[in-house]
């Protein structure tokens, strides 16, 4: 022990980035520790007596959940609610002509004051009617199974902190993000696969990059695993071919050695507690993870189903049949992103809408269905959103576009308590505020985490300055008009 004492932090860098394992980098983006944790609730404050331990197994939430596992689908840039999911007659009948009320721009210089009406049009849709646009005929087909929200907003009107807003409650960054609040409370299923995972585009990250699944301040075992979009999907899974077998466990029981014994000197180091447990995990991830993310032995129907065989919605429906297979092996939560801007459509909307679309409709869809075929919607939650929507005015004349708007969009949900075939708040005859049930990003995150049985004003974490939540003092409602 005394020999194992003296490897200080630059020696102990330079073991591991002299060994050709081929798991390190994996191991700070899924970190897992073995001991129990403590408890999730913020009660009564009582002295700490000793210091607390943090994990990923599965643990009972306070009150009876209707959720179990979540499927985030992110489309950064912000989808047109107005061409998509909100149709507004006045519009229509004043398309061409100048608006004279209150507008806020992103892009002044572009701004104009000509309405822009849709140049799609809309359908009622399913046995509820729910108007939808002929840009999403896949969606149309799951009308009776979402709730569409026509009234979100979070009334900051850029990308970077209106994506916080949606994903960390606060458009301040270095928050944690809704996986990795989920991953604290509840931890996971499936000890041999992450927690939180995140499928990424092959387009590239979104805006603000890892940040839309960072742990923030939470222990890093909490922080979202990213997946790539190509083989391998997992850098450094599989170990070279000479170290594999009996050569990797003698690595990682004396790696375990060496970390335990300086976190007993560093006692509440969390990260490296995680840092220890991941070693473990990713050795068990290279059976695990290899076989979820291997989507060979579906079906042709189901290849299909996702849109598969289409070489519009391939790529995307690949990821989006990834995420049915983690989520039925028990992981708690799968972000699906799409690149950087893609839906942020400030010229030639025209042609950029549709082709985006074509992408992401049909895999979106069958995801819903091939959840509820499976028996599996009622506990998972599925979202569908963006960080904002666009303007009614026409942005860039030349090469028509919309700019931002944060103050009034919408998003869908499905599944996991959440009502089916319902229309949920109103913008105003343009589309520009939300005027009737407004729901903020604070609203959403308060009724998400009462479908899973937490409560939004009790689940919190220690921090210097006093505990810190993922509504975090705003007011905050459970939309109940949401709940089946």
């Amino acid at each position: 022990m005394a020999a194992h004492r003296a490897v200080g932090c630059s020696s102990r860098r330079h073991f591991l980035a002299s060994q050709g394992v081929g798991i390190g980098s994996l191991a700070l983006a899924w970190l897992a520790h073995q001991e129990r944790a403590s408890g999730r609730q913020e009660g009564p404050s009582k002295p700490t007596l000793e210091t607390p331990t943090y994990d990923l197994t599965p643990k009972a939430p306070p009150a009876p959940p209707r959720a179990k596992n979540m499927v985030c689908l992110f489309m950064q840039g912000g989808p047109s609610h107005h061409d998509l999911f909100d149709p507004k007659p006045e519009l229509a009948r004043r398309n061409g002509q100048a608006f004279t009320g209150e507008i806020k721009f992103d892009n002044a210089g572009q701004a104009s004051s000509k309405l822009l009406a849709s140049p799609w049009k809309f359908h009622p849709r399913g046995e509820c009617g729910m108007e939808l646009s002929e840009l999403l005929p896949g969606l149309g087909e799951v009308a009776d199974d979402i709730s569409l929200i026509r009234s979100m907003h979070t009334g900051v009107n850029n990308h970077g902190q209106s994506i916080s807003a949606i994903h960390t409650g606060r458009i301040q960054r270095g928050r944690p993000t809704v996986g990795s609040w989920l991953s604290y409370a509840l931890g996971t299923e499936n000890q041999n696969l992450p927690a939180y995972c995140v499928l990424t585009d092959p387009g590239g990250l979104p805006v603000l990059g890892v940040e839309n699944w960072s742990n923030g301040w939470l222990p890093s075992l909490y922080q979202g695993t990213a997946i790539r979009p190509r083989e391998p999907r997992i850098a450094d899974l599989e170990p070279p071919e000479h170290y594999e077998g009996r050569v990797q466990r003698q690595f990682l029981d004396y790696l375990g050695t060496i970390n335990r014994d300086h976190l007993c000197q560093y006692p509440g180091e969390h990260d490296l507690a995680a840092r220890i447990s991941s070693y473990e995990l990713a050795a068990r991830m290279q059976g695990a993870a290899a076989e979820a993310l291997d989507i060979s032995e579906e079906s042709a129907a189901t290849k299909r189903l996702y849109g598969i065989d289409d070489p519009d919605s391939a790529e995307f429906g690949t990821r989006c049949l990834i995420a049915r297979r983690l989520i039925e092996r028990g992981v708690r939560f799968v972000q699906v992103c799409t690149g950087n801007q893609d839906w942020d459509h400030h010229g030639n909307i025209t042609d950029r809408l549709p082709r985006m679309c074509r992408r992401v409709d049909r895999p979106s869809a069958a995801l819903v269905r091939d959840l509820k075929t499976r028996g599996l919607l009622d506990e998972t939650v599925v979202w569908w959103g963006g960080e904002m929507g666009r303007l009614p005015v026409v942005q860039n004349e030349a090469n028509a576009g919309r700019d931002h708007n944060t103050y009034g969009f919408s998003a869908w949900m499905a599944g996991g308590g959440i009502k089916g075939g319902y229309v949920h708040g109103a913008t105003d005859e343009f589309g520009i505020k939300a005027v009737e049930s407004p729901v903020s990003h604070a609203d959403y995150h308060a009724t998400l985490l009462h479908l899973f049985g937490l409560d939004h004003s009790r689940l919190s974490f220690p921090r210097p300055g006093g505990s810190a939540s993922l509504v975090d003092g705003q007011e905050a409602r459970i939309v109940t008009e949401l709940l089946a």
